[in-house]
């Protein structure tokens, strides 16, 4: 039986981290916790959230910190890191776009299935208006949103059910999900443009939006950009 073996049996819980490594002074120490937070980031598939970053660094350690100094590292690099939906995550930088598009057919090499126009029109409207009801969608576009509509936007888990309606029949509502906001590079929707200021400007209204005039730009950072059918 080898000494690895005889150290850790395989259903055995993994040692416990040192994460406040009071051996290293404090610029290694630093320079460790910086390499930790960006390796947790670098391996997880969608955002990591404070609590799960917390984790791996010590008790004194301001994350902020640490995540500006990686962010100042990352300056010249082709990739950056960026708050979305509640966490940090690594994103190619949208001059690269082009690149990445030529290498692999889609602007994020993902294949993510493109939105029609349809269905980026009510995406849209679930998000300025959320929680709303199928019934308030098709009200609001003067014709029916469709069960299938909604379920291309479920499946891309872009949208979910919210609660319950106050409506007889107590309807399900649709929200937005995390997600969203990570494909749209939004930490929150709080950082949506405001609707009635892109009213204001002229930029925005509800006569365009139900005439399916509107052809929503917004990038994804790194991630493949909503297409809109003509």
């Amino acid at each position: 039986m080898s000494q690895a073996s005889v150290r850790r049996k395989p259903d055995d819980q993994p040692a416990l981290l040192d994460t406040e490594l009071e051996h290293l002074p404090p610029e290694l120490r630093w320079r460790e916790w910086m390499g930790r937070v960006e390796a947790v980031i670098f391996a997880a598939s969608e955002p990591v959230p404070r609590e799960v970053l917390t984790r791996v660094v010590g008790r004194n350690c301001n994350l902020d910190l640490v995540i500006d100094d990686i962010r100042a590292e990352l300056a010249g690099r082709p990739y950056e890191l960026v708050a979305a939906a509640g966490g940090w995550q690594h994103r190619t930088k949208k001059v690269f776009g082009d690149a990445i598009h030529a290498a692999f057919g889609t602007p994020a090499g993902q294949g993510t299935k493109e939105l029609t126009q349809s269905e980026a029109l009510v995406l849209m409207c679930i998000a300025y208006f959320q929680p709303i009801t199928r019934g308030e969608l098709s009200s609001f576009f003067g014709k029916e949103v469709s069960r299938d509509l909604i379920g291309v936007l479920r499946a891309q888990e872009l949208i979910a059910s919210g609660p319950r309606s106050p409506q007889p029949g107590a309807p399900y509502t649709y929200v937005t999900t995390k997600n969203f906001l990570s494909q749209f590079g939004l930490d929150t929707l709080r950082q949506l443009p405001d609707f009635e200021a892109l009213e204001d400007a002229g930029l925005l209204s509800k006569e365009k939006l139900l005439a399916g005039d509107i052809v929503p730009e917004v990038s994804r950072e790194g991630r493949a950009e909503i297409g809109i059918e003509e």
